[in-house]
């Protein structure tokens, strides 16, 4: 239920554990499953995208104090494009356990 992906200065690991989901429901006011919809459908928040970012750096091994740096260096005014796959890729390892590995070519 871990994502591995380049963030900021390297490979970081990601995991929204129960603890993270709880503290994601609160900070969205929202539940797990409302905001899995959300962010699928595109209906998301920005803040949305960088607190499931953040929980999910503290959920793979990060320092709270250096996954907020981490955040507030590399997604703050920063394309969408860039945060919302990987804010999808970190709930989609929770939802389903694994995420999609992108096609060769």
């Amino acid at each position: 239920m871990k994502h591995t992906a380049f963030f900021g200065d390297g490979e970081k690991t990601f995991a929204l554990t129960d603890d993270m989901i709880g503290e994601l429901e609160r900070v969205t006011e929202t539940g797990i499953g409302a905001l899995y919809l959300r962010v699928v459908r595109a209906g998301f928040a920005l803040a949305d995208l960088t607190q499931i970012i953040r929980l999910g750096l503290i959920g793979g091994g990060t320092a709270p104090e250096t996954a907020h740096n981490l955040c507030t260096t590399y997604a703050t005014n920063r394309p969408l494009e860039e945060l919302y796959p990987l804010a999808l890729n970190i709930l989609d390892a929770r939802w389903s356990g694994t995420t999609k590995e992108p096609a060769d070519g």
